[in-house]
């Protein structure tokens, strides 16, 4: 017989991790008592209690870096955001190249300047003249 269903393992929020953790840590449970008590297995409780617990001089030297559920958490959403981030700037800088190409300027001279720190409003591109005489197009990302 073959296993077709997926054991799905439950997804526990981080002020649920904590408050387990608490348990053990602060209010002298046991983990077997507080994960009884919860409903969840031994073993999550386990991670999550080693996760939040402060390392020891022995084991801060073993581990250079030891992140409790928050710090963990955190992490997890910033790799997250950075990785949308990147995906967002290589779709812009696409998409420069894309409209530098299809842009007409005076003597067929064509060229996008990015530029992300506008101090001024800018709603819209606009065609610029250098101080040698040639058309830019200045394109600000907000």
């Amino acid at each position: 017989m073959s296993n077709d269903k997926k054991h799905n393992r439950p997804k526990y929020s981080l002020e649920f991790k904590q408050d387990a953790t608490k348990l053990v840590l602060e209010k002298g449970y046991s983990q077997q008592q507080a994960a009884d008590h919860l409903g969840i297995s031994q073993s999550a409780l386990g991670r999550w209690v080693r996760a939040e617990r402060k390392p020891s001089a022995n084991e801060s030297t073993l581990k250079k870096s030891c992140l409790n559920l928050g710090d963990h958490d955190e992490l997890i959403r910033l790799r997250q955001e950075n990785e949308q981030l990147r995906m967002e700037r290589e779709i812009l800088k696409k998409a420069a190249v894309f409209f530098a190409k299809e842009a007409e300027y005076p003597q067929g001279t064509s060229k996008v300047r990015i530029y992300s720190g506008a101090t001024e409003d800018v709603s819209r591109d606009r065609a610029v003249s250098s101080d040698a005489g040639e058309h830019q197009c200045l394109l600000c990302l907000v």
